[in-house]
């Protein structure tokens, strides 16, 4: 079930309709916070609410402790849930990033860096691959957030400052690693469908390896330690570095601060059923473990830009080529998490509110971070879905009234994603041209905003 066309007020009772946050008034008010930063994004809310009465029942209800971030999050992240158990494949791509509000005066805030103060969010965003291209890069659509959690730092530890026993035993931030898949899956994973943890180097260790194979799920990760072999002293690296090349891949690198787009050539070496020991935990040595092992190196970088290197590490099989070219694949789509987390700092503004106490910050993040996923999904629904219908009742009578008294009726009798999507996204600046490709979220997300509000001027007149 895809939320993200409908309008505010149905998308806002779809994603928290059913919350049980001990109080009816608070139930409906979350609605009604969820439907105006919807409508209004942008993370301040003044800027959301039009009058002071709603706008002093929106802070009463940042305000209350007991309407906490997991509360507030629970009934989006049930729907992902349920539907991540539907036959079909599912990447559940994790990644961290943090939130600064180092510019304000905030009461209790944590620390994320020596000298900034915010929080961390760790989110577990689900997507659900619908084809795969020639390249067997996967196309998806983004379902939600699995899980997310977001803690602070009370102090920062500096290294050597825990002896080993007493880092062991105390809780650790890297268990937040396929934490929602253990709650998700205590047992086996779902029947009839594929579940794939992708993660960058910061997961590369033995908990959210082993939670993956006791539970029959897949995992693509990025390696970091050089392991020894299983029985061995000879480290894995040295022998992959080793291995005959058994093909070569293009992938498309997205522009970074100092470096434009490319198309990286890349060859790979692989490692099918490589023993890798198990660590110590506990006291105790836990058992090795199989996984095979890729290096994917570019082979020609530009002058003076370092090659694209990556190793992973997977439980996925690569006996054949095209295997092995999915496994790139899926890991290439990590940057979808890094683009949801773009969309929540950029497009919904997660940073930009002036609230004064973390627990409040917490509970106006936990409804823009659903707000982010809205956002970032109407990208790829042209992509992924282009010739589905567009419900007019469901996205909205006044809003595609403002979209065909600026471009027209639908040149094929009914609206699809695609269609409708690049008339809103040339409304936020895209100019449609054919060499210009498909429109991004951002472009979307301007034109989405001043539809909103053009729309909101219809109804207004219309009521007048």
């Amino acid at each position: 079930m895809y939320t993200y066309l409908h309008c505010p007020e149905h998308w806002a009772q779809l994603e928290f309709g059913a919350a049980q946050l001990g109080d009816l008034r608070n139930n409906k008010r979350v609605m009604n916070i969820a439907t105006h930063l919807a409508a209004r994004p942008g993370g301040t809310l003044p800027q959301a609410f039009d009058g002071w009465a709603e706008l002093k029942a929106a802070y009463r209800f940042f305000a209350n402790p007991k309407n906490s971030f997991e509360l507030i999050q629970a009934p989006h992240c049930a729907r992902v849930l349920h539907e991540c158990h539907s036959p079909g494949e599912y990447l559940l791509i994790e990644d961290t990033t943090s939130l600064s509000f180092n510019d304000r005066a905030c009461e209790d805030l944590g620390y994320i860096r020596p000298g900034g103060r915010g929080f961390f969010l760790h989110s577990t965003l689900a997507v659900r691959v619908e084809a795969w291209d020639l390249n067997q890069r996967p196309e998806g659509v983004v379902l939600g957030l699995m899980a997310q959690k977001c803690w602070s730092r009370s102090m920062l530890r500096g290294k050597g400052t825990e002896s080993r026993r007493a880092l062991q035993e105390r809780q650790r931030e890297s268990q937040r690693w396929a934490a929602a898949l253990a709650e998700a899956a205590p047992g086996a994973r779902p029947t009839n469908c594929r579940w794939v943890l992708i993660t960058d180097r910061e997961g590369d260790f033995f908990e959210p390896m082993h939670c993956c194979l006791s539970r029959g799920i897949d995992f693509v990760i990025r390696g970091f330690h050089d392991r020894c072999l299983g029985g061995q002293d000879e480290h894995y690296l040295e022998l992959l570095a080793q291995a005959p090349v058994v093909g070569t891949t293009a992938v498309e690198l997205r522009a970074r601060p100092g470096q434009s787009a490319r198309t990286a050539v890349l060859e790979v070496r692989c490692l099918r059923h490589l023993s890798l020991r198990g660590p110590y935990r506990a006291g105790r040595k836990m058992a090795d473990f199989t996984v095979n092992a890729l290096e994917v190196r570019e082979a020609a970088p530009p002058p003076g830009v370092p090659p694209l290197h990556w190793v992973l590490l997977s439980s996925l099989s690569c006996e054949r080529w095209p295997e092995i070219q999915q496994v790139i694949g899926r890991y290439c789509a990590r940057w979808w998490v890094e683009e949801y987390h773009k969309a929540l700092k950029t497009g919904a503004g997660a940073q930009e509110s002036q609230l004064a106490q973390q627990h409040r910050l917490e509970a106006l993040v936990a409804v823009l971070a659903v707000v982010a996923v809205r956002l970032l999904n109407l990208k790829f629904l042209a992509r992924t879905q282009p010739d589905q219908a567009v419900d007019p009742a469901v996205f909205g009578a006044e809003a595609l009234r403002v979209v065909e008294a600026r471009f027209g009726k639908s040149s094929q009798g009914a609206w699809t994603h695609r269609e409708l999507l690049r008339a809103v996204a040339r409304m936020g600046g895209f100019i449609g041209r054919r060499s210009d490709g498909e429109p991004g979220w951002q472009t979307i997300w301007r034109g989405w905003q001043r539809l909103m509000w053009m729309a909101e001027g219809v109804e207004l007149i219309q009521r007048g």
